[in-house]
């Protein structure tokens, strides 16, 4: 098809990615059961792609099954060859990939650059990977055996992600799942689906140009395998499939809770990655600079739409004056619009419908005692009168002892709510008391409360920082939370063990058969 048809800015990213013509991107007024991608900035349509069908699932699942067979018998170090390969093609890529998750999702052109940077990075940390995939030997309590633990692939793995990070949240999967030997199919969000296209484009050229790996059944690309579907006609059968031992997911508790049940039921495995309602201690003795910068990118940042996004800044009462009033100066000065302009600092909304949870989620505070410091209702209507789902990042004023009910949701937009605390202790009970348990921060030049925090009795959160915010975490450490959050780890550290296998193996290398706990058997 002739990119014209295109959303004009969608058509130079696609040449410059070389995907002009693709035919899985199709004009935004295609006809057939289609699922349209859409301009956060300007509301206009990008291009649509046709949704595939119950029984397409099925049949993607079996091609990565077959390809899945021989993929796990090359050897590791191999594998890891053709993720660095991989990591190149991002590399060589990234800024039209990073401007195409800005233009589908919204987020400013420097995140989206990095998001894609982020591809880079666990490309490059899962080719080390491949030489490290490390079992244990232990002594045996019977004489002349050995015992050992190794690892083996799992299988062909399902993942799931949602818009907000459209190419990053795959790749920590999918990079870590290829060293492992695992193939996968992929249901992406189909908010973001062109990004979804793209980056498995990419994946392919690798795959395709090569002669490292060359299956017995199958075609290399059906490694990394992607299915454009609803919930209704892919989601359900995906986490119902006994055919994918692992079900990755990221995304909402309610979407996570179902996924958790339908594939616990079959006994198989999920890496949960849901939502979060981030919290950052504030103490008299940090540096306010740096905390007011922290706060101001946790909160503001990608127009509040991270999972890992500040929603609640627990305030010593002795400095809460004077931060709400540096915060609300900070944030008037937030430039709003276009997030590929390069003076932007934080684009639209992801759509309508999350404008107006903003709204309802503002309205609820007030009703609640709350009092808005900027932003609000106000700032909704003041940017409602421009195209696309921009939103004024809002700051709202708790009363003093209070936890409102609207203040343990996570909203994804840019609210803060601010509290005041009294002392550490305070703090870290309000903290604590919700559901999520994602990511957190403390400032402070305190030893003793860093400590604190960082101890048993601080932060029951899966990610807990000191004099930093709670969004940007690296590749390097596993990545996820507890409670709500789902328990899942992804990305760095021993996040490969979700991927695989393990096996305990004992060899007998002598002549008798000794049994275990001394038993005699006859």
């Amino acid at each position: 098809m002739s990119t014209a048809t295109l959303h004009p800015s969608l058509s130079g990213i696609l040449d410059r990615l070389g995907l002009s013509g693709h035919p899985a991107i199709l004009a935004p007024d295609a006809t057939g059961d289609v699922a349209v991608s859409t301009n956060p900035a300007d509301g206009q349509p990008l291009a649509a792609v046709a949704l595939q069908s119950t029984e397409d699932y099925h049949a993607t699942v079996a091609r990565s099954m077959a390809v899945q067979k021989s993929w796990r018998m090359l050897p590791a170090p191999k594998r890891g060859e053709l993720v660095r390969r991989m990591g190149n093609a991002f590399r060589e890529h990234i800024e039209p990939l990073g401007e195409l998750v800005t233009l589908e999702m919204g987020k400013i052109r420097p995140e989206g650059i990095g998001e894609i940077q982020e591809c880079v990075d666990i490309a490059d940390f899962a080719v080390g990977l491949s030489r490290q995939l490390h079992g244990l030997t232990m002594h045996s309590e019977r004489a002349e055996h050995r015992m050992y633990e190794q690892w083996h692939p799992m299988g062909t793995i399902g993942i799931i992600t949602a818009f907000n990070f459209p190419a990053a949240v795959w790749a920590w999967n999918a990079m870590l799942a290829a060293v492992c030997g695992d193939a996968m199919v992929w249901k992406p969000s189909l908010v973001t689906p062109i990004t979804a296209i793209a980056m498995t484009e990419v994946a392919h050229r690798v795959m395709k140009d090569q002669d490292i790996f060359v299956p017995d059944e199958g075609d290399p690309c059906d490694v990394f395998t992607l299915i454009l579907g609803s919930d209704q006609e892919v989601g359900e059968p995906m986490i119902a499939d006994r055919n994918l031992p692992l079900i990755s997911a990221t995304g909402s508790c309610r979407m996570g809770r179902r996924v958790g049940e339908v594939v616990g039921g079959r006994l198989g495995r999920c890496l949960l990655e849901l939502g979060g309602n981030n919290a950052i201690v504030l103490m008299p003795d940090a540096d306010m600079e740096l905390a007011i910068r922290g706060v101001l990118f946790g909160a503001v940042g990608t127009a509040g739409q991270r999972c890992t996004s500040t929603r609640r800044l627990l305030c010593h009462t002795s400095v809460a004056d004077e931060v709400v009033e540096k915060l609300a100066a900070a944030y008037a000065t937030v430039p709003i619009g276009d997030p590929l302009a390069s003076d932007t600092l934080m684009g639209p909304l992801i759509s309508p419908d999350s404008v107006g949870a903003m709204r309802s989620a503002i309205e609820k505070a007030v009703q609640e005692g709350c009092t808005v410091v900027c932003g609000g209702i106000e700032g909704l209507d003041r940017q409602a009168s421009r195209p696309g789902n921009f939103v004024e990042p809002t700051i709202i004023r708790v009363p003093r002892g209070t936890v409102p009910s609207i203040t343990r949701d996570e909203t994804f937009a840019p609210i803060l709510y601010i509290f005041e605390i009294d002392d550490l202790d305070e703090a870290m009970a309000i903290h604590n008391d919700v559901d999520q348990g994602l990511s957190s921060a403390i400032f402070t030049d305190s030893v003793r409360s860093a400590e604190r925090f960082l101890s048993h009795a601080g932060s029951d959160c899966g990610i807990a920082n000191v004099n930093i915010g709670t969004s940007g975490a690296e590749i390097g450490g596993a990545f996820g939370g507890e409670k709500d959050t789902g328990g899942g780890r992804e990305s760095g550290s021993d996040a490969w063990r979700a991927y695989m296998r393990r096996q305990t193996c004992t060899i007998n290398w002598g002549s008798d058969l000794p049994l275990a706990q001394g038993i005699s058997f006859g």
